[in-house]
C-alpha cells in the first residue's frame, strides 16, 4: 500500500500547477519563435515536413533535462558521500561526453583552430564551439551539454539515494545511438551476414532513437524504480 502511494506521489510531481504550465508554454512558444526567426534569416532549408524533427530534437533534450534538474533535490548526505557521488557523476559525464562526440582526440590532419558557429546550425545545435588542438578536439553542442549534465546530476542524486543501477547507466551511455550503432551494426552484420540495410535504416534514425533513449533514461533516473 505504501509502495503504491509512493509511486503515485512520485508521478504526481510531474503534474504541473497553473503557474508552471504557463511558464512551460511561454518557453515552448519562445523556442518555436526562435526557430521561425532562424528559418527566416538563415540559408538553411527544410527538405520535407519530417525534416523539422531535427530542429526539434535539441529542445526535447534541453527542456526535459532542465525540468529533471529543476525537479530533483538530492538527499541530504555527509560530505564524504557527496564527494563520492560527485566524482562518479563527473566521471559519468566525461564518459558520455566522449562517447557522444563532445570531446575526443585531436584530428591530426585538420588545422588547429577554435571557432563559434551561430547561424550555421539551428538553435539548440548552435551556438556550437568547435575546437581542434594539439591533443584534444571538441564539438560542444548546447543540447548535448545540457542533456549530459542532467544525466550526470541525476546519477549524483541516485548515488546519494543508494539506488544506483547498471540498467540506467547502460541506457545513459546508449543515449548516443549514433555513436554506438556502428559497433552494434558491425556485430549484427557478422552474426546475420546481411545487416547493411538494417544498419542504414537505424543509423538514419539515430537522433530520433537517441532522443527516445535519453527521455526514457531521464525518467528512470528520476523515478529510480530499480532502487531499494
Amino acid at each position: 500500500m505504501t509502495t503504491d502511494a509512493t509511486i503515485t506521489d512520485r508521478f504526481g510531481e510531474f503534474v504541473p500547477d497553473r503557474e508552471t504550465l504557463l511558464i512551460g508554454l511561454l518557453i515552448v512558444n519562445s523556442e518555436l519563435l526562435l526557430l521561425g526567426v532562424y528559418w527566416l534569416v538563415s540559408s538553411s532549408e527544410l527538405t520535407g515536413l519530417l525534416s523539422i524533427r531535427y530542429w526539434l530534437y535539441p529542445f526535447v533534450w534541453i527542456n526535459v533535462g532542465l525540468l529533471a534538474i529543476f525537479k530533483t533535490t538530492p538527499a541530504p548526505a555527509p560530505s564524504r558521500d557527496r564527494w563520492v557521488a560527485g566524482s562518479i557523476a563527473v566521471g559519468y559525464f566525461l564518459v558520455l561526453a566522449y562517447v557522444g562526440g563532445l570531446v575526443g582526440p585531436a584530428i591530426g590532419m585538420a588545422e588547429r583552430n577554435l571557432s563559434l558557429t551561430v547561424l550555421g546550425l539551428p538553435p539548440g545545435w548552435a551556438p556550437t564551439v568547435l575546437y581542434n588542438g594539439t591533443y584534444l578536439a571538441m564539438s560542444l553542442f548546447p543540447f548535448k551539454l545540457v542533456g549530459y549534465a542532467a544525466l550526470a546530476y541525476l546519477v549524483y542524486a541516485t548515488v546519494l539515494d543508494a539506488a544506483g543501477s547498471a540498467v540506467t547507466g547502460l541506457l545513459g551511455l546508449l543515449s548516443c545511438v549514433s555513436c554506438t550503432w556502428p559497433v552494434l551494426a558491425s556485430l549484427a552484420t557478422g552474426i546475420l551476414g546481411s545487416g547493411s540495410a538494417i544498419a542504414g535504416a537505424v543509423y538514419s534514425q539515430s537522433y530520433g532513437l537517441s532522443t527516445v533513449v535519453f527521455v526514457v533514461t531521464i525518467g528512470l533516473l528520476y523515478w529510480r524504480p530499480f532502487g531499494r
